[in-house]
Order: C-alpha cells, then structure tokens, then sequence
C-alpha cells in the first residue's frame, strides 16, 4: 500500500466519520457494506455513552464531526507536504492513549499509520468504543491495514517506540518503563484565555466553547482565564450562559456542588452563576465546574511569565496578544499540524 493510497484510505474515512448527527440515527445513502459499518458506529457511539459517564451523544459527534473536517484531503495534503515518506521497513509503535475525550488518541493512531509504521494500541478503558470499529473501516477500504493495526490489553511487548499520554505522575513511570525505547511522553497540560477586557459579546460566546466543550476535561480546554486589574465579569458571564443546561448532567452538577461547597468551607472568595464557579488562583489546572481566574497589570510580564511556564500549556487563547495564540472557539478545532506539547510526531515516527 502507498502513501498516496493511505492518505486517500484516511479522506475515505473522513467522509464516513462525517456521516453522523447529534439528533438522530437516521441511516444516510450508502452502499450494503457502508450501511452495515454506520448502524454498528451507531451501536459503538451508545456504548462510549453507556461506558463513560462524561461521554454524551453530542459530544461523541461532535468529535467525529471534528476529524472527518480534519481528514479533508486538502488538509491531509497540506499537513503531509511538509515530509518526505518513503517506502520503509515499517517499525511497530506502542501507543499508550488518553480516555478524556473521545477519539483523543486519533491523531496518534493516524500519524503511526501516515508514516508508513504499524501501530500496537493500548485503550484507556474510558474510551476504548469507537477507534477499533474505524480501524475495522480502514481494513474494509484494504485488507492491508490488518497486517499494521494491532489493539492489546495486555502488556506491550514486541514494540520499537513508544507514544504514551498520561499525567505526570503516569509519566514518570512511562519514562522508567520506556527509557530503552524511543519514544514521546506527554505529561499533564492545560490551556488559558488572555482577556483584555474590551473583547465583544460573540468573542466571548466563542471562549465559552474553549471552557465547556467536553465538560472542561480535554487538555485543550480552557481552565484558566487571564484578566485586567478591574475587570467586570458580568459580561463574561452573560457570554457563559449559553451553556447553563450543564448543570442538568449529573456528574457535572455532582462536582459543582462539591467544589463550590469545599471552596465556600474554606472561605476562598468566589464568584458563580450557578453552573460555573470563578475562582482567583494561580495555578493552571481548574477543577471541573470551575475556572480560575488571575489578575495582570502588565501584557510585557505576563508574555513572560507565560513563556517561562510554556512546557505546562497546550493552548494560549488571545486575540493579537502573542505569535502562537489560538483563536477564541478553535481549540478543540485543532488541524493537524497542531501536535500536542507542539511535539512533532511525524518527524518522530518518519526518524525511527
């Protein structure tokens, strides 16, 4: 199989990904087969849900909806052009996925396959539903891909490299257990908001989805926002409101209750509009429910503390604030050349 016809496998994929709704299940035109692999997706999509509590419908499509916009073929070739692929004796990569978002090892998975290597996937038991069934898809498009795919619960073995995600205590352990192999080991990170205080309605809307999507647990999501000495929050928070039917999931509603009332016990000043608690903190990692917030008198001092602290940050969203900044709405909207802890997988996995 050539790299031209993987990477036209991937826009094939992409389309099917493409095929689902958040409202119904209703089944699109496609031949026998397709039809077959979109009623057993469906099926896949309710047991994500019915396995993790955090997953939902919407948010499961949502991120399905995300990579079949990211597997266009003029994103693939946009991201690939920059590499030279060649023809290989291809190399069995170990890949230690994340389960807090769904289909958060994809672009791993993707990457593995895309240079031309086989990937040995070990599943968090949160979300281990959905990317063997698009595996299996792959396979259906050519046979070949069942001699690069390999899923395990056991332990890794027979393995070149390594990719593991985890937090950082995970991480420690992955660089003892590891440390022969090469390999790539992501620790925690989180991502902040730069306000400035004159930032309009629709601005803020579009933050309001960098905060809530997932419920706040992907690394890409928002959980701390920086803002001017004085800063009125009452349009923040009308922004926030959108989002106000959070509160009706349990396990969000359960941490609410809980954090707000560990924070109330404890006497730390807060804000709250009854589904998310604002809370002045300097650290980056918020509860769920929760957004710190911080105080800045000076852009300069604060382009530099946040570039001393960079090794812990996925995402800085701003508008005209710093050169790599992320626009308000897009960080759970990354493309693909966005590689997470700014690693470049590729060129790793192209140099094994």
């Amino acid at each position: 199989m050539t790299f031209h016809e993987r990477k036209s496998y991937f826009a094939e994929l992409g389309k099917f990904m493409g095929k689902f709704q958040v409202f119904t299940e209703e089944i699109p035109e496609l031949s026998s087969e397709k039809e077959e692999f979109f009623k057993r997706m469906n099926q896949k999509i309710n047991s994500a849900i019915h396995h993790n509590g955090w997953f939902t419908r919407e948010n499961v499509v949502f991120a399905l909806q995300q990579w079949s916009q990211a597997l266009a073929p003029r994103n693939l070739e946009k991201w690939l052009s920059r590499y030279t692929i060649n023809t290989r004796n291809p190399k069995t990569v170990a890949v230690i996925m994340a389960g807090n978002v769904p289909l958060v090892g994809f672009h791993d998975f993707l990457s593995v396959l895309m240079s031309g290597n086989k990937i040995l996937a070990k599943q968090s038991g949160n979300d281990k539903q959905l990317l063997p069934l698009l595996a299996e898809y792959l396979v259906f498009l050519n046979p070949e891909f069942g001699e690069l795919i390999q899923f395990t619960d056991d332990k890794l073995q027979n393995f070149d490299a390594v990719i593991a995600t985890g937090s950082n205590n995970t991480s420690r352990y992955f660089e003892y257990y590891f440390k022969d192999k090469p390999g790539i080991i992501r620790k925690n990170r989180n991502s902040v908001a730069i306000l400035s205080g004159g930032e309009r309605m629709e601005q803020l809307q579009e933050l309001s989805e960098d905060i809530f999507r997932y419920y706040g647990l992907g690394c890409r999501n928002v959980s701390k926002i920086y803002v001017p000495e004085n800063y009125d929050f009452d349009l923040f928070f009308q922004a926030m409101y959108r989002w106000k039917d959070l509160i009706n999931h349990a396990k969000y509603a359960n941490n609410y209750d809980y954090n707000k009332a560990v924070y109330l016990m404890s006497e730390f000043k807060l804000l709250d509009n009854g589904f998310l608690i604002l809370k002045e903190d300097e650290s980056f990692g918020s509860p769920i429910a929760t957004l710190f917030y911080e105080k800045y008198t000076s852009e300069e001092e604060l382009q530099q503390k946040l570039q001393q602290e960079k090794d812990k940050l996925q995402c800085v969203v701003a508008s005209g604030f710093t050169e790599n900044e992320v626009k308000f709405g897009k960080t759970q909207d990354p493309q693909l050349w966005d590689y997470a802890d700014n690693v470049d997988t590729m060129d790793f996995l192209l140099n094994l």
